[in-house]
């Protein structure tokens, strides 16, 4: 005997940041919700951000520190709910926090109490759950989505898709949504990793290898990016802040240019005593392994005397702007999240809604919309989820307009 699928108002496929945020938002609208998701452990990408102290959202969060094909989607949704809104929330929590650097907040004690919020505020809209359960197709037809799932078919006047992007496969990251996306006619921006350590090639690695572990702040530039911040020397490449920020701005043929020594000019230096090995000068400004290293490099591992003021100004030249170029990134499975997706020419800025499909959002990381690193990219899953749980599930239908 057949049996009738189970009607929603909304929808929500992917249990991530802003997919219970934009389930806990409708379903406090008075929508009825279901919120479904293949993985068996509730916001498992949010457990393990920020060293497993989630770093929330940024206090500096602004549409200038995304990047997308359409730079201007995500002004709307960021000002409609900002990172005071998002902490607003925390606090009438009672969630502990701190800003460490940089404008980035942190839980004081786990990233669970952010996870733990979301679903009391889920809770509070009275959304239903269905984990693990696989989503296994959707069809639309004039009534709204029909949607089969390993717990059967269900019916909804809107769907929405917060499946993520491609990071982290081992954790559930799927290309579902982009899937998805094209099965309704959406056009996507071809995703690759992003926020992700950068790889060298044998030559390089070669010169610089035995550095691995060594940190020093520089100064990056490649495109239109450009970092003040933390690089980190590993045994396949670099890492740490610097060489995530500037990532998401290389698209793999040009060079990345670093400022070793940041504000300090070699001429400077040069007023010390000729008999000065240079390597032993810049061991006073950097760690002494890369000063030695670098010198070596340079052929500069000699005095300062020996080397001249003509070739000073050349080496700090060399210094100020040492040009690298990856061989690659180490992949999804090191990257924090992942550039490209569904085209934001395709969506609403206001609701994240299908401008061809009606009833049909997607919101957070499976968009075309990629921040820093530090938090922004939790903000844009808080906005732009809020976004679409203001506007699924509208009776009348007109809520991706």
């Amino acid at each position: 005997m057949h049996t009738p699928a189970s009607r929603y108002d909304v929808v929500v496929i992917g249990a991530g940041a802003a997919g219970m945020m934009c389930a806990s938002v409708a379903g406090q609208r008075g929508r009825r919700v279901l919120l479904v998701d293949h993985y068996p452990t509730l916001g498992e990408k949010i457990r393990i951000s920020g060293g497993g102290r989630c770093n929330f959202t940024n206090l500096l969060a602004r549409p200038e520190c995304y990047l997308s094909r359409n730079p201007d989607f995500c002004r709307s949704a960021l000002a409609r709910y900002s990172a005071s809104d998002f902490i607003a929330l925390v606090e009438r929590h009672r969630i502990p926090y701190h800003e460490k650097q940089l404008g980035q907040l942190f839980c004081d004690r786990s990233a669970r109490d952010i996870i733990a919020m979301l679903q009391a505020e889920c809770d509070a809209g009275d959304v239903e759950w269905w984990m693990p359960c696989a989503v296994e197709g959707v069809a639309r037809d004039d009534t709204g989505f029909m949607i089969a799932t390993s717990r059967g078919g269900v019916r909804a006047s809107s769907l929405v898709v917060a499946t993520g992007g491609l990071t982290v496969p081992k954790i559930g990251a799927t290309p579902f949504g982009y899937r998805l996306a094209e099965q309704f006619g959406l056009a996507i921006v071809p995703p690759r990793p992003a926020l992700v350590p950068l790889a060298l090639d044998p030559e390089t690695l070669g010169a610089y290898g035995e550095l691995a572990g060594v940190s020093l702040p520089v100064d990056v530039r490649c495109g239109e990016g450009h970092f003040r911040e933390d690089l980190l020397f590993t045994h396949r490449g670099l890492s740490g802040p610097a060489a995530l920020q500037i990532s998401s701005y290389w698209d793999g043929r040009e060079d990345i240019a670093i400022d070793l020594l940041p504000g300090v000019h070699l001429p400077e230096l040069g007023t010390r005593p000729g008999s000065s090995r240079l390597e032993n000068v810049l061991a006073e400004h950097l760690p002494k392994r890369v000063a030695q290293a670098w010198c070596r490099q340079n052929d500069a591992d000699r005095s300062i005397a020996q080397i001249g003021p003509a070739r000073l100004f050349e080496l700090d030249q060399r210094l100020h702007a040492w040009r690298v170029r990856p061989s690659g990134t180490l992949g999804y499975n090191k990257a924090e999240v992942t550039l490209g997706g569904v085209d934001t020419r395709e969506l609403s800025s206001k609701t994240m809604g299908s401008l061809k499909v009606p009833g049909l959002f997607f919101i957070g990381e499976v968009v075309d919309v990629t921040g820093w690193l530090g938090g922004y990219n939790f903000q844009w899953a808080w906005s732009s989820g809020q976004a679409a749980g203001q506007a699924a599930g509208q009776p009348d239908g007109k809520g991706s307009r």
